[in-house]
């Protein structure tokens, strides 16, 4: 059978009035909508329901599916043990759900769960359902920090399970938007959240969840938002699916944006496969951006394509500027793909006899050895957005009053450990930051008694 339904909801504990001791009242126009949502589900009267959130088990490259009989848990860490609830697992579609993750290469399944009680994100909303509907099975999901494609691509993976299945399935996407709308908030304010929180809103409203995917990762972390990811998941689970948008409110009192939508299927629309939709426009990006290339980033480009797609590593060729054959410096070479991280590998110190060999050394590092990612894929070369930074070398500093992460890079050294950051990194904003971030590169204490030098890089994007 088909999804029936999709909701999007927020779930701030405070909004069940054991926690709340009265503040609920302050996010009216979020329970009215709640109490809709449960009414519907009723309506509908789902089998299963599969609702992803960001506040169960969470890794960097892997999506967790809760496996097992089901699971219970309560709201003790908010103050009230009284209020719980358990909830029992549809163990025959998690068991077709990781299936399909793997025929799709997708890093999901139910590996790794280390705490089985039930999360926030999935309690506040399933409190909702409860009290008009129970006689349902429940699938868990978590978010991880996969990039917003392959988020789509497993939720596509859920659609195909629902249509396999012969059951009544809804979705319900937990997330919270952003959490810097006022300075008396959790984060303080940022017009990052005010932008996220009206972007986010007018695609819920509108049911345009291209949107979704277009959001700039370093974006989102600046407006400290929440559940974008749970959102883009249900995204692909209504992949090619024409949905009727409701957005039924929206509101953030306490600094947190809380946003409520349900979507219903109506049929079918091909021009709704928004993955497609995305990297065609992503290809589209990169290749008028290739065009205003210089020979350094060329040089990174070619080097890790060919040693990707022929296992071959080029030479340097002496059709190549005099600075990159005669010059020496430390390069570090950085890839992008689809607006996150994909890989950056470099050196503080030259380690080849010239700069174009240090950048055909690390450019082929940056993608296969960075031992925070899988080695990058042939399907991946063609979106890869590369930057180089040349280093200039390095002087001591007596203080942080001597840094400016716009202008310098850090390196912090104690012993033979040594952290180092880039300048002028998205992110980044203030002095503290930089050092802390290069002081746990290093796996030195703040503690510690350790000596920083700055320097500066000339960058080529």
């Amino acid at each position: 059978m088909l999804l029936k339904c999709a909701f999007i909801v927020p779930h701030p504990p405070l909004i069940i009035p054991e926690i709340g001791r009265g503040q609920e009242i302050k996010i009216r126009k979020t329970i009215d909508a709640y109490e809709k949502i449960g009414k519907r589900i009723s309506e509908i009267k789902p089998d299963t329901i599969v609702l992803t959130t960001p506040h169960s088990i969470l890794y960097s490259d892997y999506i967790h599916i809760s496996d097992g009989e089901g699971s219970k848990g309560n709201f003790r860490e908010f103050g009230e043990v009284e209020v719980g609830m358990q909830a029992d697992y549809d163990a025959q579609f998690v068991h077709k759900l990781s299936a399909l993750a793997e025929e799709n290469n997708i890093p999901a399944g139910i590996l790794g769960e280390k705490k089985k009680a039930l999360d926030h994100g999935t309690m506040v909303p399933l409190y909702f359902v409860n009290k008009y509907y129970s006689d349902y099975k429940l699938v868990r999901i978590s978010i991880s920090g996969l990039t917003f494609i392959e988020h789509y691509r497993f939720g596509k993976c859920i659609k195909q399970a629902a249509e396999e299945s012969d059951k009544n399935i809804v979705f319900i996407a937990s997330g919270d938007l952003s959490h810097m709308l006022k300075d008396e908030g959790p984060y303080g304010y940022r017009e990052e959240g005010y932008v996220f929180d009206r972007e986010v809103t007018d695609a819920m409203r509108s049911g345009d969840f291209l949107q979704f995917l277009k959001f700039d990762e370093e974006f989102c972390n600046a407006a400290a938002e929440c559940g974008l990811r749970s959102f883009i998941i249900m995204a692909g689970a209504l992949d090619g699916k024409k949905v009727n948008p409701k957005l039924l409110s929206y509101e953030g009192p306490f600094g947190v944006g809380y946003a409520v939508a349900a979507f219903d299927v109506t049929g079918d629309d091909e021009s709704r496969h928004f993955d497609e939709v995305y990297i065609a426009d992503e290809l589209k990006r990169v290749e008028s951006m290739k065009k205003e290339e210089d020979d350094y980033v060329k040089l990174a480009r070619y080097s890790l394509e060919s040693y990707v797609e022929k296992h071959k590593k080029i030479k340097k060729t002496d059709e190549l500027s005099p600075e990159l054959l005669n010059d020496r410096a430390g390069v570090f070479v950085s890839l992008k793909l689809d607006g996150k991280l994909r890989g950056c590998i470099g050196t503080i110190e030259p380690a080849a006899g010239c700069i174009a060999d240090e950048i055909i050394r690390n450019a082929i590092s940056a993608g296969t050895e960075d031992p925070r990612f899988y080695p990058v894929s042939k399907d991946e070369l063609q979106r890869i957005i590369y930057s180089v930074d040349v280093l200039k070398n390095p002087e001591p500093i007596a203080s942080r009053d001597d840094l400016d992460p716009k202008k310098y890079g850090v390196i912090v050294s104690k012993g033979r450990r040594k952290g180092l950051l880039l300048p002028n990194l998205d992110g980044i904003d203030n002095v503290e930051e930089q050092v802390s971030v290069a002081l746990k590169k290093a796996g030195i204490s703040p503690n510690e008694n350790y000596s920083m030098e700055r320097f500066e890089v000339v960058r080529h994007k």
